[in-house]
């Protein structure tokens, strides 16, 4: 069995670890079982959750077992990790809604079974929580676990700390994930015998109180590993962009505009990502990092079209793919993968404002943000600028029926018109 640590270290995934001789040698002699849990906030995960999925898969094919838990309990509580105020607090019925949307992304990366349809332990497992977090009765819960944890130990770790020093403070509620959060590493470990947690590394103090109760209770030793927290050279949040989140969900992130999230990278990043979010050799990694000048279009072009074929399928990516070249100057034949918008012919021959069609179209929030798009020079059609607000869009600017429209320098929209 490859020594799969080498692998996670040379490519940038090991920030903190414990132990690290003795976890490169476990996944080194044996098969072990892993896990990574996602608390399901939203009904999609975005490119910011793209670690530790890669992770997770250069695991799986490296032959061990991943256990991927969906936080139904955990997030109805909700992880003040990194967050300024208490989480809102969602239903029952959405939070599960968002774990089955979820499923479907993970899968793109990791082959997950639910217990159901789970046989031989072939491969992975999804589990949630909630199934053994909400029957727990409370006061057993704190004689039997709460016992085991220091209230002058929690309120060391960083994220409750950061709370703790502003005014709105920390609530009890939320003072109990680290529990719930550690009672579930014994419960893998009970189990399924799980020994590796793996997290971001604002989940460390979470992750180490659990590898504390297996030891305390079970007397064995578990591990755990975490993930840089990554930002881009530019100092913005990984899988952040001024409009927004960048999504898996292609509804939310359509595959060209993922496409395009990569092939902007920043020139300091492009290495970086093409070890974290492709499964290129290294040395590939390197030679593409290694291009200068005009030429690190080339490595662009490789990430954003292997990141887009992780996420969204070949199909998918080789599509968007072409779409990019057509906005770029290529033969418009393969624009249908750019976000489009269908409107009645007689919309165009009237005469459109220019402020409403690129509000309309969803490339400002607003009347008043696309005025402000438009005088800053950020309004296109057909790569041609307009900055006069007044400007009336008619069918003289048709090309094939359709206008080409683009906000700053990176977001595109097709219109069509029928």
């Amino acid at each position: 069995m490859n020594n799969v640590f080498d692998t996670l270290k040379e490519r940038g995934f090991v920030q903190q670890c414990t132990h690290e001789e003795n976890v490169a040698q476990l996944l080194a002699e044996k098969q072990i079982t892993y896990y990574v849990g996602f608390d399901p906030t939203a009904e999609s995960l975005h490119a910011g959750s793209l670690v530790p999925l890669m992770a997770m898969a250069h695991l799986q094919r490296a032959g061990h077992q991943p256990i991927a838990i969906i936080g139904g309990g955990t997030t109805m509580i909700g992880d003040p990790s990194d967050k300024t105020e208490m989480r809102q607090l969602l239903p029952r019925e959405q939070i599960a809604a968002n774990g089955a949307s979820i499923l479907e992304q993970l899968q793109r990366y990791v082959k997950l079974d639910t217990p159901t349809t789970h046989a031989n332990n072939a491969g992975g497992l999804f589990l949630d929580n909630a199934e053994w977090l909400l029957p727990l009765n409370y006061i057993d819960f704190l004689r039997d676990i709460g016992r085991h944890f220091r209230v002058n130990e929690m309120i060391r770790a960083e994220a409750y700390r950061q709370r703790l020093d502003r005014e709105e403070g920390l609530s009890f509620l939320e003072f109990n994930y680290q529990l719930l959060q550690a009672y579930d590493f014994l419960h893998l470990y009970q189990q399924y015998g799980c020994a590796l947690q793996l997290g971001g590394d604002d989940q460390w103090s979470n992750i180490l109180a659990g590898v504390s109760l297996v030891r305390r209770l079970e007397g064995e030793r578990v591990h755990a590993l975490t993930f840089p927290l990554l930002t881009t050279a530019s100092g913005a949040k990984m899988g952040k962009t001024a409009d927004g989140a960048v999504w898996l969900d292609a509804n939310k992130t359509s595959p060209y505009e993922f496409y395009q999230y990569w092939i902007n990278t920043d020139d300091r990043d492009v290495e970086q990502f093409l070890a974290y979010f492709t499964f290129l050799p290294m040395d590939e990694v390197q030679r593409l990092g290694g291009l200068e000048h005009a030429a690190i279009r080339e490595a662009k072009a490789v990430l954003a079209y292997e990141a887009t074929k992780l996420a969204h399928g070949k199909a998918a990516a080789d599509k968007a793919q072409a779409a990019s070249r057509a906005a770029f100057g290529g033969s418009g034949q393969e624009l249908e993968a750019m976000p489009t918008s269908t409107l009645p012919t007689e919309r165009i021959h009237a005469g459109i404002p220019i402020m409403e069609l690129f509000h309309e179209v969803g490339l400002a929030s607003s009347r008043s943000e696309a005025r402000r798009l438009i005088q800053q020079g950020g309004a296109y059609i057909h790569e041609k600028q307009y900055r006069t607000i007044n400007t009336v869009v008619d069918a003289t600017l048709l090309e094939n029926n359709a206008l080409r429209l683009r906000a700053g320098k990176k977001r595109y929209h097709r219109v069509v018109f029928e």
